[in-house]
């Protein structure tokens, strides 16, 4: 199968798909660029918001475009783990990603004071697709590491085994 239709508030976007390494064919949904597709995903997602959060916490690259768009519409401010330190950063916090999809391991950096931002705070983490939970573990990490409370995890799609209670909009197939 070359593509996968989804439907997302009355967006309908047909995903290419491609291959990863032994798993077969996998969607590839795309926040970036998108504006369209990410304003509906964001406006749906605001009911997967846990009441109480007082923060959002996600990583570049793909989810931050999803995140903005719910913070905008819900109020919640949101801090932003990157995949490589930038010389500005201030005693980073620094995470291994356990295992991802793609099978190329990752390291996450969370600038000192973006972290401090979550101490004491409510925080929900906002990915775009969780697969098999590792970046999702990283950033719980960071929040245990910041003395943050982790209420929950949303996600767009939902697309593997992830041990992990994420609510999402949808759920896309491990492999086609």
């Amino acid at each position: 199968m070359e593509h996968l239709t989804i439907t997302v508030g009355g967006v309908v976007r047909e995903l290419p798909t491609i291959p990863v390494g032994n798993v077969g064919r996998v969607p590839l949904v795309e926040f970036i660029g998108d504006s369209e597709l990410t304003n509906a995903a964001a406006q749906e997602m605001l009911a997967l918001i846990p009441a109480g959060t007082e923060i959002l916490l996600t990583v570049v690259t793909n989810a931050l475009p999803l995140t903005h768009e719910i913070s905008d519409r819900s109020g919640i401010p949101y801090v932003v783990a990157r995949k490589k330190r930038r010389t500005y950063m201030q005693d980073p916090l620094i995470q291994q990603v356990p295992t991802l999809t793609l099978g190329v391991g990752e390291t996450l950096w969370l600038d000192g004071p973006h972290a401090a931002r979550l101490r004491g705070k409510r925080v929900t983490i906002v990915q775009d697709v969780v697969s098999s939970g590792g970046t999702a573990q990283a950033l719980t990490r960071f929040v245990e590491r910041s003395g943050g409370t982790l209420l929950g995890y949303v996600a767009a799609f939902n697309q593997g085994s992830a041990a992990l209670p994420v609510r999402a909009l949808q759920t896309l197939p491990q492999h086609l």
